[in-house]
């Protein structure tokens, strides 16, 4: 908030859904919208993902700064040259239509964003990246994926280390080189982009935190889900406070 009392705002990239199986809606965790007003200290607005509605363009002079969410449809193979197969699973054109070039946008204008999981994807394919269908096929990965079974808090319990460039982006934002993540995805980075740095990886080698080198702007993103608990979980407040703090400088420097 600045000394008039506005808030910038932050697009939440919404998905769509279905209420009772036949309702369709575009929706959006409460926990991300509670992350960017509550920890981030803006002003959330959950976007409707989808071309026929909204444009790159127009959410760029609206929103401030965008929150890339996670999301159940993943992003079609064909956005990086792969065939589709059974376990690419779900897909959401309408969000590919609208999230990837707006990741390219965001980069050449210097305009913050934050890739959580999903959005950790798009960053990658959005750069020229590529994804693998299902990451515990690949030899020596384990299960990322969420537990078949329990309480919110046991599927967002901490379940991995991440280890990180010493120096790096990440490092320098927790104070340390290894923090402990929850895990709750299936796909995952094959091939970085050009211009994707990993600076952050699981035990087994999976790409877990990234940016965009050279990009003017805020472009971190993380492939577990900093929203859970992020008023107090040590890795997860920071990342939404300098994600905060980047979309104030830039709705500052804009006004």
């Amino acid at each position: 908030m600045d000394k008039s009392g506005h808030r910038p705002v932050v697009g939440v990239i919404g998905n769509r859904g279905l209420i009772n199986d036949r309702y369709p809606i575009h929706e959006g965790g409460q926990m991300n919208s509670c992350a960017v007003a509550n920890v981030a200290g803006c002003l959330p607005l959950l976007i409707p993902a989808d071309p026929e509605m909204v444009s790159v363009a127009e959410l760029m002079r609206v929103c401030d700064g965008f929150l890339l969410t996670g999301g159940r449809p993943n992003i079609h193979p064909s956005e990086y040259g792969h065939e589709e197969t059974d376990k690419h699973g779900s897909f959401d054109r309408a969000r590919d239509a609208i999230t990837l070039p707006l990741v390219r946008a965001c980069v050449a204008a210097g305009q913050p964003f934050f890739g959580i999981c999903r959005g950790f994807q798009e960053v990658n394919v959005a750069m020229g990246g590529t994804l693998h269908p299902e990451i515990r096929d690949l030899p020596g990965r384990m299960n990322h994926r969420m537990p078949p079974e329990g309480t919110l808090e046991e599927a967002f319990a901490l379940r991995h280390r991440v280890m990180l460039t010493p120096g790096g982006r990440f490092a320098r934002l927790f104070g340390c080189t290894e923090v402990m993540t929850n895990t709750l995805h299936g796909q995952g980075i094959f091939e970085p982009g050009p211009r994707i740095v990993i600076e952050g990886r699981a035990e087994d080698g999976t790409p877990e935190a990234i940016y965009v080198q050279d990009a003017p702007g805020f472009t971190l993103a993380v492939q577990w889900h900093p929203e859970w608990n992020a008023a107090n979980d040590p890795v997860s407040r920071p990342l939404f406070q300098a994600f905060g703090a980047a979309v104030r400088d830039f709705a500052a420097a804009r006004r």
